[in-house]
């Protein structure tokens, strides 16, 4: 009977350990793709979700606000887990039939360039400004922070859905993209409403904030300190 070194079957183990944890990324391109639209979702939609969440807090009781909280997140990251069942196996698609080709980038620069002047881009930024009245007692206090959600998450899908789909059509640079995606909509989330029509959208008011810390930083660093005043000559 031959025998098996044991160094080699500490390796054997180490490699058969280290291919189940793969396994689910290597073996099933979905899951992987499933996994990264949740991680993407969590850390561009975030910084976003500050101020309806704070309508939320403001509007519950004090013992009710965790659970408030969840629903609201629940319905909305439900929305967008429904879009990422679309999406996800779309993109699996195009890279099954056209792995290395720039065309899914290309169009889907040219799709997030039209939405972005389009009107119907600006009703969905516009709505997702508004923060309806929550009733604070349950059952309806339940019912209308979830519908809040969903609703809310429909707003965001048609404000950022285009913008989203940049980093997935990417062959590289998914971080890159995904966090440059990130910072546009947050800046972009900091215009006011404004009419319906067909234009090139710029995050201004994000720029003019930039640049009015950009100035106060300089002038505190080259303003000069006051003279001070010499001990032995104030007495």
């Amino acid at each position: 009977m031959a025998m098996t070194p044991a160094g080699s079957t500490q390796h054997a183990g180490h490699g058969l350990a280290t291919a189940s944890l793969q396994s689910p990324f290597a073996h099933n391109p979905a899951f992987s793709w499933t996994v990264e639209w949740a991680v993407m979702l969590t850390a561009m939609m975030a910084p976003l979700l500050i101020a309806p969440v704070g309508h939320v807090r403001a509007r519950s009781f004090t013992r009710r606000r965790p659970r408030m909280i969840v629903l609201f997140v629940a319905g909305y990251a439900s929305v967008w887990m429904g879009v990422g069942a679309v999406c996800v196996p779309l993109a699996l698609a195009v890279r099954a039939f056209a792995p290395a080709s720039p065309l899914a980038a290309a169009v889907a620069i040219c799709a997030a360039v039209v939405w972005q002047c389009s009107p119907v881009k600006q009703r969905c930024l516009n709505r997702a400004h508004r923060h309806p009245a929550l009733r604070a007692s349950p059952p309806h206090a339940d019912l209308d922070v979830l519908h809040f959600g969903c609703v809310h998450g429909l707003w965001c899908v048609g404000t950022c859905g285009a913008l989203m789909l940049l980093p997935f059509s990417l062959a590289h640079g998914h971080f890159v993209a995904m966090a440059a995606v990130s910072l546009w909509l947050i800046a972009e989330r900091l215009e006011s409403p404004s009419e319906l029509e067909w234009r090139v959208r710029f995050p201004v008011k994000a720029v003019r904030l930039l640049v009015a810390h950009g100035r106060l930083a300089m002038h505190r660093g080259t303003a000069t300190p006051p003279p001070r005043l010499d001990r032995s000559l104030a007495h």
